[in-house]
C-alpha cells in the first residue's frame, strides 16, 4: 500500500502499449446523492467514442454496477467497450456476455430492504443484476440500520457484504474488481499489454492491487488515502482532462 502522502500524476497513456480499465461512478462521473441521477454529457460519450478508437477495442469500465445499468447510461457508445460489472462478477466482451444466475437469497434481500425502507425519504435501495444496495447518501442516520440488515443476508448462497460511499450492497461473492480485471486480461484484444486502472473508492482497491502485481499504472482518484495506486488525480474533471490527452 502507498502511504497516504500525496502521489504524483500519472504519465501520460500509450496507445500502443496500454490496455486502458476505468471505474464509473466517481472516476468518469461525479457522484450524486441519487444513483440513478448521474449525469453522463455529450462530452463523456465523445471522450468515450474517442478512447475506442485510440486503444483499438483495449478499453473497459469497470464498476459495480451492473453491465445493464452500465448499457442504459451510455447507450450506443456502451457496444465499443468492454465492460467488467457487479464488482468483478460479470464480463461482457466481443458481444459475450459471462455471468452467474442472481441466487435466491438476493430476491430476498431485495424485498427486505425495499420493505425497511420504503417511504424512508433521502434512502435508495439499488436493485443490480447481482446485488442489492442502500444509499444513505442524504439520510446518513439510516446507516447503521442498513448494515445491520445487509448482516442478516451475508453468507446466504454466498452473499458477501460490500461497503462504499455512504452505501452497504450485498452482491455474489468470489468476485471483486481484482478479480475481474485479471479475467479480462486473459483475453484478446487485452492480453499482453500494460494495465492502467483509475478509480475512487475502497471497492476499487483490489483492482488497483492487481493492476500493481501484473506492473501496471494504479491511479487513484479523489484525497490522498492509503491506497494500492501508485499515482493520483484530484477528481472526475482530472480524469478527462488527463484521457483527453490520449483521445
Amino acid at each position: 500500500m502507498s502511504p497516504v502522502a500525496s502521489l504524483p500524476p500519472p504519465p501520460p497513456l500509450r496507445a500502443s502499449g496500454h490496455c486502458l480499465l476505468l471505474d464509473f461512478d466517481g472516476t468518469l462521473v461525479d457522484l450524486v446523492d441519487r444513483p440513478d441521477a448521474i449525469v453522463v454529457d455529450t462530452g463523456l460519450i465523445d471522450l468515450l467514442h474517442q478512447l475506442a478508437g485510440t486503444f483499438a477495442g483495449r478499453f473497459a469500465l469497470v464498476s459495480g454496477r451492473s453491465v445493464a445499468q452500465i448499457e442504459g447510461f451510455l447507450g450506443d457508445a456502451a457496444a465499443e467497450i468492454a465492460v467488467v460489472g457487479s464488482h468483478g462478477a460479470e464480463l461482457r466482451l466481443g458481444g459475450r456476455n459471462i455471468a452467474p444466475d442472481r441466487p435466491p437469497a438476493l430476491v430476498e434481500a431485495e424485498r427486505a430492504f425495499s420493505a425497511a425502507f420504503a417511504g424512508e425519504e433521502g434512502v435508495v435501495v439499488e436493485v443490480k443484476s447481482l446485488g442489492v444496495a442502500v444509499h444513505y447518501r442524504m439520510a446518513p442516520e439510516h446507516g447503521v440500520a442498513a448494515r445491520r440488515l445487509a448482516e442478516q443476508y451475508a453468507d446466504r448462497d454466498g452473499l458477501v457484504l460490500q461497503t462504499g460511499k455512504m452505501m452497504v450492497e450485498l452482491r455474489v461473492g468470489g468476485h471483486d474488481k481484482g478479480t475481474g480485471i485479471d479475467a479480462l486480461l486473459r483475453h484478446e484484444p487485452f492480453a499482453g499489454h500494460m494495465p492502467v486502472f483509475a478509480g475512487d473508492d475502497v471497492t476499487d482497491e483490489s483492482g488497483l492491487a492487481l493492476v500493481a502485481e501484473r506492473g501496471g499504472v494504479g491511479v487513484l482518484v479523489g484525497a490522498p488515502r492509503e491506497t494500492a495506486a501508485q499515482f493520483r488525480l484530484d477528481d472526475v474533471a482530472a480524469v478527462r482532462a488527463w484521457l483527453e490527452k490520449a483521445a
